[in-house]
C-alpha cells in the first residue's frame, strides 16, 4: 500500500485527562456562555449540543503561552475574565532525560491527529540526554529543492542478495520490534501487526512465541528464534516471509531474556511450553553456536524449512560488532539488525542499558564501513535498533549508514504509555499496554490502538518525506551513509540549530 491511500482519521485519547504542559482553570466567574469554545481552534473548550454548561478544559491540546498574542485567545476573549492560564507542575514527572515530556506529548500528538504537531512550544525532535541523537542537527541546504513530494519514495528492499528468495520491498524504512507474547498484551500484538499489514512493513513476534490470533497478518509478521527458543514452532517458521534470530538484544547483552513469573499466566506458559508461574530465562548466547559455522547451520536449518524466507540475525552492539555482521552476512544472512544499549522496555535493568552495549550512534557508521570495505555492504540489508525514537531519528540513523530502522517504545508511547518502568511486574502496565492481566489488557481495544500506530507512521512518513524534499533527494536510499549532512553541536557551538534545521 502507498502511503498516500493510508486512512488517517483522529483518534484521541483513551483519557480525558492526560498530562498536559499546561494547565487552563476556568474560575466561578464564568456563565457558560460559550465564547471560549466557539473561539478556540484547538479544541481545548467543548459544549455539548443540548446543554448549556462548557466541558472541563481540555488541557493537553493547550498551545500555552505563545497563544496569549493570538486574536483567538481565549483567556483574553472570556468576557468576565474566568480563564487563566499556567504551567502544570506535574508535567515534568513524565519520561526521562532521552524520553522528555515534549517527545512523549509530541508522539501523542501524532498518534492522534496523524501529522507532526503544529506546536512551537513543545521539542518533540529532539530529547536532552546530552548525547547520541540529540547531538546531531541537520545541515540543510539554505534554499529549498523544489521537488515535488510526489516523486519522493521511503521504501526500501530488504533481500539485496539476488537468491530467489523473498523480493521484499517496505513503504517505510520503519518495523515494528518485538514484543513477546507474555511481555506484552495481546491487543498490542495485534494492533503492532495490523498496522504493518496496513502500511506494507513488518512487526516481530518477540520470543514468546506465535499466537494464533496474528495467523491473518502472517505476511507482515516475523517470528523470531531466540536462545531459549521458547514458542519456536516449525509451522510458523514455514509460514512466514521472515525468520529473526536472536543472539542478543542491546538493552542487556550478555544476560539473555527474562520473563518473571507473574507474567507466566496460563496462556504464556502453554504458548512457551512453560510452567505456569515460573520466571522464564533465556540463555547468553545460544549454546549450539560458537563460531560462523555453528551460525551458518542454524541459517541452513531454516532455510531448508522454508526456502522462501528472509533470515535476519539480532545481535548487540559489542566491540567487534563489525565482525559480527560480515559473519553474518558469510552465514547467509539477508538482514544484520544491530540493536544498541538505549533500548528496550522497563523490564530492562539500567545498569545493563546504560553500560554495557555500544551506542547505536557510534555502531551504525562502524559496520557500515566495515561492510563497505569488505565489498559487501550491497548485499545485506543493515537495520539498527536501541532508541530511535522519532522520525529524526529514523533520518539520523540512516544518515550514519543504516538503511532502516526497528522501534519499539516509540509504538508504546503511542498507545499512551507513560514511560513509568513497571514493565516487569505481574499486573504490570496499568495503562493495559505491557501486562498479561485480561483486566488490565482490555483498557483499549486493537481497533483503537491500531488507528494510533497508523496515524504515527502517518506523520513521521511527512517528516521524513520533508527532510528528503529538503535535500533534494527522491529516495530515502540515498540518504545512506551521508554524514557529511549530519553536524555534531558539540564541535560547531556557534552554529546550533534545532532539529527541523
Amino acid at each position: 500500500m502507498k502511503p498516500s491511500t493510508v486512512l488517517i482519521r483522529d483518534i484521541p485519547s483513551r483519557f480525558r485527562h492526560q498530562v498536559p504542559k499546561y494547565k487552563v482553570t476556568r474560575s466561578d466567574a464564568c456563565i457558560n456562555c460559550g465564547m471560549c469554545a466557539k473561539t478556540c481552534p484547538y479544541g481545548v473548550h467543548e459544549r455539548n449540543e443540548g446543554y448549556n454548561k462548557i466541558n472541563p478544559p481540555i488541557d493537553y491540546r493547550c498551545i500555552g503561552f505563545e497563544c496569549l498574542d493570538k486574536e483567538f485567545c481565549c483567556i483574553n476573549k472570556c468576557p468576565k475574565h474566568a480563564l487563566s492560564l499556567s504551567l502544570n507542575p506535574m508535567y515534568q514527572t513524565l519520561g526521562d532525560f532521552r524520553w522528555t515530556p515534549d517527545i512523549i506529548t509530541g508522539t501523542w500528538i501524532m498518534a492522534e491527529t496523524g501529522y507532526p504537531p503544529k506546536r512551537t512550544d513543545i521539542e518533540y525532535n529532539v530529547g536532552n540526554s546530552g548525547g547520541g541523537f540529540d547531538k546531531l542537527r541537520f545541515k540543510f541546504p539554505s534554499r529549498p529543492s523544489g521537488l515535488d513530494v510526489s516523486e519522493i519514495s521511503t521504501e526500501i528492499p530488504l533481500n539485496r542478495r539476488d537468491d530467489g528468495r523473498n523480493n521484499i520491498v517496505i513503504s517505510l524504512p520503519v518495523y515494528g520490534g518485538g514484543m513477546s507474547f507474555g511481555s506484552v498484551s495481546l491487543p498490542t500484538m495485534v494492533s503492532k501487526a495490523h498496522n504493518a499489514t496496513i502500511w506494507n512493513t513488518f512487526t516481530c513476534t518477540g520470543e514468546g512465541g506465535y499466537p494464533a490470533i496474528l495467523r491473518e497478518y502472517d505476511d507482515h509478521v516475523i517470528t523470531q528464534i531466540a536462545t531459549g527458543l521458547f514458542g519456536v514452532r516449525e509451522e510458523t517458521v514455514q509460514r512466514v516471509k521472515i525468520v529473526e534470530f536472536k543472539y542478543a538484544q542491546g538493552a542487556k547483552p550478555g544476560l539473555g531474556g527474562h520473563l518473571l513469573g507473574e507474567k507466566v499466566t496460563e496462556s504464556v506458559a502453554r504458548m512457551r511450553e512453560a510452567v505456569q508461574g515460573s520466571s522464564l530465562f533465556s540463555p547468553f548466547p545460544f549454546h549450539s553456536v560458537y563460531s560462523i559455522e555453528d551460525h551458518k547451520k542454524h541459517i541452513d536449518w531454516v532455510k531448508e524449512m522454508n526456502p522462501k524466507a528472509l533470515i535476519s540475525v539480532k545481535v548487540s552492539t559489542p566491540n567487534d560488532v563489525d565482525m559480527v555482521a560480515v559473519g553474518s552476512y558469510y552465514a547467509g544472512a539477508h538482514i544484520i539488525h544491530i540493536d544498541g544499549g538505549y533500548g528496550g522496555t522497563g523490564a530492562a535493568p539500567d545498569i545493563a542499558k546504560k553500560n554495557i552495549a555500544m551506542p547505536i550512534e557510534y555502531a551504525i557508521p562502524k559496520v557500515h564501513k566495515f561492510l563497505k570495505d569488505e565489498g559487501v555492504r550491497d548485499a545485506i540489508t543493515l537495520i539498527a535498533s536501541g532508541g530511535i525514537r522519532t522520525a529524526h531519528d529514523v533520518a539520523k540513523a540512516i544518515c550514519l549508514g543504516t538503511d532502516g530502522v526497528v522501534i519499539g517504545t516509540a509504538e508504546l508511547v503511542a498507545l499512551e504509555c507513560v514511560r513509568c518502568g513497571n514493565c516487569e511486574s505481574g499486573r504490570g502496565c496499568a495503562r493495559g499496554i505491557a501486562t498479561t492481566d485480561s483486566n488490565l489488557a482490555d483498557l483499549f481495544d486493537e481497533d483503537w490502538a491500531t488507528q494510533r500506530l497508523t496515524n504515527l507512521y502517518h506523520a513521521w512518513y511527512v517528516q521524513l518525506v520533508d527532510i528528503l524534499q529538503k535535500f533534494g533527494m527522491r529516495s530515502i536510499r540515498e540518504l545512506v551513509g551521508r554524514t557529511d549532512l549530519l553536524r555534531h553541536i558539540d564541535y560547531n557551538p556557534e552554529t546550533e540549530l534545532k532539529a527541523d534545521g
